[in-house]
């Protein structure tokens, strides 16, 4: 055989896997590249999409964040000002009781003075009239002395 009859063979046989190729096996070929770079894309535009959404998700959560922060400082500066004032309430009422309590000792001491006042006046009076009657040796009458001493008490 010649060289040149199998290489126009060879090149008619090229020629026409070539078209079988471009016409049976390129378009599958074609599609499936398009479509997959196509998924790329879209992966690529759907990460983008992802990116920013993690960063502006980031940024709701550092805002959230702050914002509790604050709130929770306000909360506790305000837990703070109520135990401070509940404290100088309790402090008010301890005092107002103290004071309570002081001014009924007082008022209660006062009528045991008064009525041990009243107590020495008349065992003073009966002594008097003990003594009076022993100085007179006669009886005197106790109703009129003691109309008497309580009227020098009040006067004294």
């Amino acid at each position: 055989m010649n060289i040149n009859l199998t290489l126009i063979g060879q090149t008619i046989a090229f020629a026409i896997f070539v078209w079988f190729c471009i016409k049976y096996v390129w378009p599958p070929i074609s599609s499936a590249l398009h479509a997959r770079q196509k998924k790329i894309a879209d992966g690529l535009d759907a990460a983008s999409r992802a990116s920013r959404d993690l960063e502006l998700a980031q940024e709701q959560a550092a805002q959230t964040l702050r914002e509790s922060k604050e709130q929770a400082s306000q909360i506790l500066e305000q837990a703070h000002k109520r135990s401070s004032q509940m404290i100088e309430e309790a402090r008010e009422q301890a005092r107002a009781e103290g004071e309570r309590l002081v001014a009924g000792a007082r008022a209660e001491i006062d009528q045991e003075i008064h009525r041990a006042k009243e107590e020495l006046r008349a065992q003073v009076a009966t002594l008097a009239i003990t003594g009076a009657e022993r100085v007179l040796e006669a009886s005197v009458d106790e109703k009129a002395h003691r109309k008497l001493l309580d009227k020098l008490a009040a006067e004294l």
